[in-house]
């Protein structure tokens, strides 16, 4: 059996990141993840927003979590080494009911000492962005609001986590949790382990993780969600990220700007679903909001279509829930359990909270040697020439390009395999091969080569996809 002063369960953005603030105490830490790479399931396809935090009730722990988060994002992001757009937000209505909405929430800003908030009347919004549909009455604009790649970030915070002393678990799904002597025995698939203390941020299975030992206070739902991509050659696409609170009590719509260049719409909402595959209905709804609130988009510039499930939780009582649930139900046991919007922008503060709360219970020690800063992969794409001439002079594999698209070189796809990429969709989600306008069909078989090669197996032995709908089934829905 191996011992651990603490495990975490789950290796999403909230497992990363509760395992990387824990680093910051003298302790022994484990992440257990049980699929093949991190951030394979809620954090691999959200809308990739970075909060201002005016959505939330004043006074609860969400929004002041969001409040202090986004304060702090750009220094995240620079010890990080993940790029980071403040790109500011728009939040748009069409009418009366939905202007009494956005002024709401300008005054819940206020309250909040959220910075940058400004109440713009339709005039003034379509001046700052003119691919906005005509009639807008109202735009609550927050300068504060940005994008961030949700995946590079939580892979980038396991990195640091693991460069900390924190070992990663991979393929190990936890089968059962008893109460030992001292902590907690997790039984899983691939052995015993024992600890001290236990963080559960099983996402979409984190009811059922706290419920093989304690009762749950709330019950998580599965969402779906379509979105669609927009190569970034389309044209009218918004510098802002550009939001539509919708007049009658209709879903909303998000047109974001990401930090690639590249224009995400959705999502669509599909309730009580574990659908990976796109839906038709919701597609249109996306391209219908689309063409109301952006109505120069294009949309056959669109490069890709694809689907997320996302966390829904709720009270026994099917109530909904206005702030997060952290949950303590035992002595060392926290579950990050009713965690949703805005959990992209709120990770690393949810991991400082845990990592504060548990290292006052065993008692540890700040850890003087812990090290915030991790250096990402050196991207050629974005040196200038002479820095890329040198930079093939010192690695020729820099000078041999495999992805045109996004232009993503053969030296950073075998570094993506030397830092856990184990198949094209790991490679995809560390550098970014195969997300461009042909969608892999040119690199796709050279990364597979890399991998096979580096695996040392067969590459028709190469895994490309991650996961599908199979996730509540064989990932953190069992863990």
């Amino acid at each position: 059996m191996k011992d651990y002063d603490v495990i975490v369960i789950g290796g999403g953005l909230l497992g990363c990141f509760a395992a990387r603030n824990l680093c910051r105490r003298k302790m022994h830490i484990a992440l257990l993840e049980a699929r093949e790479d991190v951030c394979t399931g809620i954090s691999r396809a959200n809308t990739a927003i970075v909060y201002p935090g005016y959505d939330h009730k004043p006074g609860t722990l969400k929004a002041e979590m969001c409040v202090r988060a986004n304060a702090r994002f750009d220094a995240l992001c620079r010890e990080l080494d993940v790029p980071f757009s403040r790109c500011g937000s728009l939040m748009v209505s069409y009418g009366e009911k939905a202007d009494a909405v956005l002024k709401k929430k300008y005054e819940n800003g206020q309250s909040m000492g959220v910075p940058g908030l400004r109440l713009l009347s339709g005039e003034e919004a379509r001046k700052k962005e003119p691919a906005l549909a005509e009639g807008v009455s109202t735009a609550l604009y927050a300068a504060t609001a940005g994008t961030v790649n949700p995946w590079e970030l939580g892979i980038a915070a396991c990195e640091n986590a693991a460069a900390n002393g924190a070992e990663l678990c991979l393929n190990t799904r936890v089968l059962n949790i008893r109460r030992a002597a001292e902590g907690y025995r997790v039984e899983t698939d691939r052995g015993d382990f024992s600890c001290r203390a236990l963080v559960n941020c099983a996402g979409l299975g984190a009811d059922r993780v706290q419920g093989l030992l304690f009762p749950t206070p709330v019950h998580i739902s599965p969402d779906a969600a379509d979105y669609l991509i927009l190569d970034r050659a389309a044209k009218n696409k918004p510098a802002h990220i550009i939001q539509y609170e919708p007049e009658d009590d209709g879903k909303g719509f998000n047109a974001v700007p990401t930090v690639e260049g590249s224009l995400l719409l959705g999502p669509s909402k599909r309730k009580n679903e574990t659908d990976y595959a796109v839906n038709a209905e919701g597609l249109s709804f996306v391209r219908k909001r689309a063409g109301q609130v952006l109505p120069g988009l294009d949309l056959q510039d669109t490069i890709r279509s694809f689907a997320a499930v996302r966390p829904n939780p709720q009270r026994s009582d099917g109530s909904s829930i206005g702030s997060f649930v952290i949950d303590n139900p035992g002595p060392g046991f926290w579950s990050l359990i009713g965690i949703k919007t805005p959990g992209l922008t709120c990770a690393d503060e949810l991991g400082r909270f845990v990592s504060d709360k548990i290292a006052a219970e065993l008692g540890a020690e700040e850890n003087p040697v812990f090290n915030p800063c991790r250096t990402g992969i050196r991207r050629a794409r974005d040196l200038s020439l002479s820095e890329r001439v040198a930079l093939v002079r010192e690695n020729a594999a820099y000078g041999e390009i495999l992805c045109h698209c996004e232009d993503v070189t053969k030296a950073e796809v075998l570094e993506a395999i030397r830092r856990g990429a184990d198949s094209v969709d790991g490679v995809k989600r560390r550098v970014g091969a195969g997300m461009g306008r042909c969608q892999g069909s040119r690199c796709e078989r050279a990364v597979m080569e890399l991998l096979a090669e580096a695996l040392d197996i067969p590459v028709a032995a190469v895994r490309k996809n991650g996961p599908g709908s199979e996730i509540l089934e064989g990932g953190h829905g069992k863990n």
